[in-house]
């Protein structure tokens, strides 16, 4: 099957927002969430968004991850300006591209670890023998390769956490958006899925950003940045 990949030229940025502004209309009143925000992202970076709940960090990556567009601004991913494809390849981009590890992992209750990891590929249209191929070796990846018959049920929050991580490597992203991805965790397992994923932007060189109330976690990222009144500072 052929993969719709953006354009993969030396030098080009990984994302890029330009003037993002984001606004609600609420019982007749204007939100300003996000004001003026302008970020390059390239191959390779880790970034964290810090700033207290409520700030829009979540915003922010749903529009990096072509969830939820800006009300101005422009997002380019690789040169592609992400708001003015139609949905098709837009959905298509987002399943094959992007990769999302949410603080609550959303995984189905009545699908065993490498089934909820097969997901993006059976949703891509790869037949289920290809999927599992690529499920299995993404779960071996994540150290999960003894509990992949296991329903989630079973399995414990750390290892809940991997099969989600798993599942948005499994179409080999490029950029992994992590929003809260230790927020649920105990200190220890935090810390395990911390390494984890900066392991995975290391040795694979997947560009990565995360939203975290986590100090010590923001502080291992390449990249730093803070959201207050919708502007970065």
């Amino acid at each position: 099957m052929n993969r719709e990949k953006a354009s993969v030229e030396p030098g080009i940025p990984m994302l890029m927002l330009e003037n993002v502004f984001k606004s609600f209309l609420h019982h007749g009143e204007i939100i300003e969430v996000l004001r003026g925000i302008s970020l390059t992202i390239n191959p390779g970076d880790s970034l964290s968004v810090m700033g207290a709940s409520g700030v829009g960090k979540s915003t922010l990556l749903n529009i990096m991850g072509s969830l939820e567009p800006p009300s101005e601004g422009v997002v380019k991913f690789r040169n592609l300006d992400m708001y003015r494809m139609d949905e098709g390849r837009l959905a298509r981009l987002r399943n094959r591209e992007i990769g999302f590890v949410f603080q609550f992992h959303h995984l189905l209750p009545e699908l065993n670890a490498l089934e909820n990891t097969m997901m993006p590929a059976l949703i891509a249209r790869y037949s289920r023998k290809k999927a599992a191929g690529m499920a299995r070796k993404v779960l071996l990846k994540v150290g999960l390769e003894r509990r992949m018959m296991h329903r989630a049920g079973e399995l414990s929050g750390g290892e809940q956490q991997r099969v989600a991580i798993a599942r948005a490597l499994i179409m080999n992203p490029r950029l992994i958006l992590g929003d809260e991805p230790t927020g649920n965790l105990d200190w220890f397992t935090g810390r395990e899925i911390a390494d984890l994923l900066l392991q995975l932007n290391r040795e694979e060189g997947v560009a990565m950003v995360i939203a975290t109330h986590n100090q010590r976690l923001a502080e291992r990222m390449s990249k730093r940045m803070e959201l207050i009144d919708g502007r970065i500072r």
